[in-house]
């Protein structure tokens, strides 16, 4: 396990990254320092045999009467076809000025490769010879370079110069004959292109160099690229997390590197916050549930007992203190009823906070939703004939019964009912309610649909939160006892709503196993 987390860490593979640059950069490098020693080889190879091929020529013609380039005609020498560019020119030099007794003569150039040199046969069968001074030369290397007695080459001395490599020069090379010294001279013009050095010969070695440089740095980009990325990801999701969002995930967990270890921890504390908040919603909706426990307490304790008086009493005027006055009986009639029906509202919303605030007593048994829900719509089918809405009920074939208590079912749909016929302010509409199976799940799905006038988007989110209404006179408790009936079931609720089409509330419920329903019959 420890080898894998080296294997996948970050740093290593940075390492190994690099490593294996600088072997590249050390492997191209010495590769091509191979292959220039190995050119620069046989550059000189060459130069070489052509220098001695040149040689041969000149000693061969010393000793025979055939001029050198005759003797080269003849020879067709590869290599100094090959080095023509370079090879200017081979002279010998009789060096008679140190023959004693012909010391007026001066030094003379008896053969050349380039015919133009050669002594030129006079009218009386003499010879005329150049003088090497009015033979264009390049500068001579030094004598001791080339192994000549410097004191007796004086002549040659002039012509001394320095010189690079490369350039035109020329090589002395004395020899001894029975007619006394003679000087071969090798003249090289200056080196080809291919041999000469040039700022591009200069530069080719830094390439491979230069690209194994850029290769690292494309390499470090996109490490860096890959590196900072999961940072970015990790400041992105800090911002919304400091805004309050905990729903999401970072993307970065899937790596194996350090990063990868680090979007793992904060994904967790993610999970950890979301239960935080989770966890403080449910500690604040049981402090909620207990103050309104204590305040319903409260409320019964307070004001019920004294709106049971006042319903009683107004129960004993009406039967012992009536008017005998048909007009005057009429009116007090119409007036008690109307303090009944208050104290009747009153005693409801006490019925409310007690229905909400309480711990649930469920007395679960398989029940069949359809007569339910048909005996709230009976109660409250009057005010829809009255305000022009159609009621329709719905139910598919094999609806399975549901595990519920019927009292607590019976509040559920009636609050559901009520304020769909509610939301549509008396002016028509449609209330449809469909039951339906969900075998997948294992339970029965109920659909409330009004076609009134919708809720806000912005208020879906707290719709079941106690005390918000969007009704002006509503206490708020109507959907959040609707919601906790729902999870006292062991179901779910949703609701989706569009403004100016209608409402529409989803309750799903578990149904009954059928040894559930065995048991109770």
């Amino acid at each position: 396990m420890d080898r894998l987390k080296l294997i996948y860490s970050f740093r290593a593979r940075l390492l190994l990254v690099f490593a294996l640059l600088l072997v590249g950069t050390l492997g191209v490098q010495y590769q091509l320092n191979e292959w220039e020693r190995q050119r620069v080889a046989r550059i000189i190879e060459e130069q070489e045999q052509a220098l001695a091929a040149g040689f041969s020529l000149a000693i061969e013609s010393l000793s025979s009467p055939e001029r050198l380039a005759e003797l080269s005609r003849k020879k067709r020498s590869a290599f100094l076809a090959r080095e023509a560019d370079r090879l200017i020119n081979i002279l010998i030099v009789d060096d008679v000025g140190n023959v004693p007794d012909r010391l007026d003569a001066e030094d003379r150039v008896a053969d050349s490769l380039d015919p133009k040199y050669n002594p030129q046969q006079m009218p009386d069968g003499s010879y005329r010879y150049l003088k090497l001074s009015e033979v264009p030369l390049p500068p001579i290397v030094e004598a001791d370079a080339t192994g000549a007695p410097a004191e007796e080459d004086s002549f040659l001395r002039a012509y001394v110069r320095a010189t690079e490599a490369g350039k035109p020069r020329a090589f002395p090379f004395p020899v001894l004959t029975d007619q006394g010294r003679s000087y071969i001279i090798v003249v090289l013009g200056s080196a080809s292109a291919s041999y000469a050095p040039s700022p591009w010969r200069a530069i080719r070695p830094l390439l491979p160099t230069l690209a194994v440089l850029l290769l690292a740095t494309l390499a470090a980009v996109f490490l860096v690229w890959r590196f900072t990325r999961p940072i970015q990801e990790l400041s992105q999701a800090a911002k919304r997390v400091a805004k309050g969002d905990f729903d999401f995930q970072v993307p970065a967990a899937n790596r194996r590197d350090e990063m990868g270890e680090l979007a793992a921890v904060f994904n967790e504390m993610l999970v950890g916050l979301r239960r935080t908040r989770q966890l403080e919603a449910e500690l604040n909706q049981a402090e909620r549930s207990a103050v309104i426990g204590r305040l319903a307490s409260a409320i019964a304790h307070e004001i019920r007992n004294p709106l049971n008086y006042i319903n009683l009493t107004l129960d004993h005027l009406r039967t012992q203190f009536a008017p005998s006055d048909p007009e005057k009986r009429a009116v007090f009639e119409r007036l008690t009823k109307q303090v009944k029906d208050e104290v009747a509202r009153a005693n409801a919303r006490i019925t409310e906070f007690l229905s909400y605030s309480r711990p649930s007593r469920l007395k679960l048994r398989p029940l069949a939703l359809r007569p339910i829900i048909e005996d709230v719509l009976r109660t409250v089918e009057v005010q829809a004939n009255e305000n022009g809405i159609e009621l329709r009920l719905e139910e598919q074939t094999d609806v399975p019964p549901v595990m519920g208590d019927p009292e607590s079912l019976r509040s559920l749909f009636a609050n559901l009912i009520i304020n769909g016929l509610q939301a549509m302010d008396g002016h028509g509409g449609r209330l449809r309610i469909d039951i339906a199976p969900d075998p997948p799940s294992g339970s029965v799905r109920v659909v409330v649909e009004d076609t009134g006038r919708g809720i806000p988007p912005g208020d879906l989110p707290h719709l079941f939160e106690p005390y918000f209404s969007t009704k002006e006179t509503g206490t708020g408790l109507g959907l959040a006892i609707v919601k906790k009936a729902v999870e006292d079931h062991g179901g779910a609720i949703q609701v989706q709503s569009v403004i100016g089409r209608g409402t529409t509330f989803t309750v799903t419920l578990p149904a009954a196993t059928p040894d559930v329903e065995r048991a109770s019959l």
